[in-house]
């Protein structure tokens, strides 16, 4: 039968000396965390989305009122100035008001039945609502000139240019106005003016043409 000796405190100390350098045992899975090691560091946080968006994906502003009709003027093609031009008169044709825009809605009904006292009404309350709007001034002279009362149509048609100065369809409309009262001096200058504005604009150049021969020559 093997005896064990009892150790000496010089041997019981060696013994303890050699375990605490021994190397320490695993933890068990999810007892400890460990630390980041710096290969982790390293990795980027994929979690957070990319919020950066290039320039060029950005959607571009709408072209302002100036630009529109700085295009108007310049293009050479007729398509593209009709688009322009309709571009240019959904921004016209914004009175700031919905009860305006409304009113003008019935006005328009009441122009295609003929019903024009009741548009001229309507297009009084539009007119003050927003005196401001050159188009309402410009559509009340439309309804005058169905009407045949010329001098509320001129007046309203300046009016309308006062606020507007390129409103080309009104400069085109006083032309058309001025000319039926065989004042054809005055009929060119709007002419000419319209198509300052809009020189491919149906009509206006044919006018220009027909008055110039016969106006030209005397003073404006």
């Amino acid at each position: 039968m093997l005896r064990l000796l009892p150790r000496s405190p010089a041997a019981a100390l060696a013994v303890l000396l050699g375990s605490a350098l021994l190397p320490a045992a695993a933890a068990p899975p999810g007892t400890l965390s460990r630390e980041p090691q710096a290969e982790d560091r390293a990795k980027p946080d994929t979690a957070k989305p990319d919020t950066a968006r290039p320039e060029a994906a950005r959607p571009k502003p709408p072209a302002s009122l100036e630009e529109l009709f700085a295009r108007l003027r310049e293009t050479e093609d007729d398509a593209e100035a009709k688009g322009i031009s309709k571009l240019i008169e959904r921004r016209l044709d914004r009175s700031g008001s919905a009860t305006a825009d409304l009113l003008t809605e019935r006005a328009g009904q009441a122009m295609a039945s003929r019903d024009f006292p009741l548009a001229v009404e309507l297009m009084d309350r539009v007119l003050t609502l927003e005196p401001g709007w050159s188009e309402g001034w410009s559509r009340r002279a439309s309804v005058f000139w169905h009407l045949s009362d010329k001098a509320a149509a001129i007046a309203d048609l300046q009016r309308a240019l006062v606020l507007e100065p390129r409103h080309y369809e009104a400069w085109a409309t006083l032309g058309r106005v001025y000319l039926s009262l065989d004042d054809k001096v005055r009929a060119l200058s709007a002419f000419r003016r319209a198509a300052a504005l809009y020189p491919r604009m149906d009509k206006v150049q044919s006018s220009i043409e027909r008055l110039a021969p016969e106006v030209d020559g005397r003073d404006l």
